[in-house]
């Protein structure tokens, strides 16, 4: 009886399950940088919002505070959008007639809000608190990037899940001390711009963050640092000389209390 398939059949499938493996491995790799991609994530873009504003203008420009307009970042798990009324306490007497502000005005004559488009937009899944990483030392820099330099605001990060990640595992890189946490300048210490930290007893109701007080400039002596405000203070502060990040961040990480990254890269940080 005649063979069916010729001894090239052989070399054939062969090749068609190599062409195949390859596909498919192919797509996966195509399908994972999708999913990294800014046409997925958005990192990146500037969405049109129903008024271009500037924080590079209001932030670096004018000086504004976050908190001016982000109310309940400190207090909060959202940050918050300020309300029409934020941008008339400055508008009802500037800009009065500018063409660009006209949605801001008729926003405040018929009272109804303004429609922002959200920049950084974490799925309805997770859950993330703004409040506990304000006062845990993380600066806003970290997370929306160099703010004050942006003349419209996009988000300069992926916020994925894996992002998160690699912060939870290593905290220690990203701690600052907290009176510099709105602070979009400033710079990890090193031997050419040292950080003297201190940290002190913690009392009940004052916040751990709270403990420790950092200075840029040398003190001979603690006598030296009387305008230094030491929250919850119950002992003559030590200030301790820090030339890089890593020491600075293990040293805030311990006095803050911040939780192990063990602890904090646990799926019921997020996922609740």
């Amino acid at each position: 009886m005649a063979q069916i398939f010729g001894r090239s059949s052989n070399a054939l499938a062969r090749m068609t399950l190599i062409l195949l493996g390859l596909a498919v491995i192919g797509l996966a790799a195509t399908l994972d940088e999708l999913q990294r991609s800014p046409w997925v994530t958005r990192q990146g873009q500037r969405p049109d919002q129903p008024v271009p504003f500037s924080h590079k203008h209001h932030v670096q420009g004018l000086g504004l505070q976050c908190q001016y307009c982000h109310t309940s970042v400190e207090n909060s798990s959202y940050a918050g959008i300020p309300p029409t009324r934020t941008c008339m306490n400055c508008h009802a007497q500037i800009w009065t007639n500018a063409d660009l502000l006209e949605p801001v005005r008729e926003s405040w004559a018929h009272g109804q809000s303004l429609v922002w488009i959200k920049v950084h937009d974490l799925p309805d899944y997770v859950y993330f608190n703004h409040e506990i990483h304000v006062n845990k030392g993380i600066g806003c820099v970290s997370c929306h990037g160099r703010v004050d330099q942006m003349p419209l605001m996009y988000a300069q990060n992926s916020l994925q899940m894996e992002w998160c990640l690699d912060c939870h595992r290593k905290p220690a890189r990203n701690l600052r001390p907290t009176s510099e946490i709105y602070n979009m300048a400033w710079e990890s210490p090193s031997p050419d711009s040292p950080v003297w930290c201190a940290a002190v007893d913690i009392k009940a109701g004052v916040p751990t963050a709270q403990s420790v007080s950092c200075v840029t400039k040398e003190a001979e002596d603690d006598s030296g640092l009387e305008d230094v405000a030491l929250v919850g203070a119950s002992r003559s502060p030590h200030f301790q000389k820090f030339t890089s990040q890593d020491d600075l961040g293990r040293f805030l990480a311990l006095s803050y209390r911040i939780r192990t990254p063990r602890e904090l890269s646990s799926c019921e940080v997020c996922h609740r």
